[in-house]
């Protein structure tokens, strides 16, 4: 879809969701999934590469990879469209982190959770 729309993401909008209906496959790594919430994000945060970047690191970063619960947290520069990905051990304990010289993601800040090869938003575990 990629409608990149921000007054999607609003917190009035993003409160909605809940849980999940549907479950859709990755591409970069067929065996990550991602619930309705990511997808929402994706599409209307035009974000679909950040879906990516969590898949693949499951794949090819073996710290990353040993987590079984993970906190994956976008924080990003809107003015500057730069920004700082870092993924977490749920227990404060930094795994991964990068810097994004480009994102033009449109909120300041985002967390994902992965767990059970599925990425979610915290409102929906």
């Amino acid at each position: 879809m990629s409608d990149k729309n921000p007054e999607q993401l609003s917190p009035e909008i993003m409160r909605q969701f809940t849980g999940s209906e549907h479950w859709y496959c990755g591409t970069m790594n067929r065996n990550v999934l991602f619930t309705d919430v990511a997808k929402h994000v994706s599409d209307y945060g035009g974000a679909y590469w950040l879906l990516d970047e969590i898949a693949l690191n499951q794949r090819y970063n073996s710290r990353v990879a040993a987590e079984g619960f993970q906190v994956w947290t976008l924080k990003a520069n809107v003015l500057k469209h730069t920004g700082i990905l870092t993924c977490e051990d749920g227990n404060g304990n930094k795994v991964f982190e990068k810097a994004l010289e480009f994102t033009d993601f449109s909120l300041p800040e985002i967390t994902l959770w992965f767990t059970d090869n599925t990425i979610l938003l915290p409102s929906e575990y």
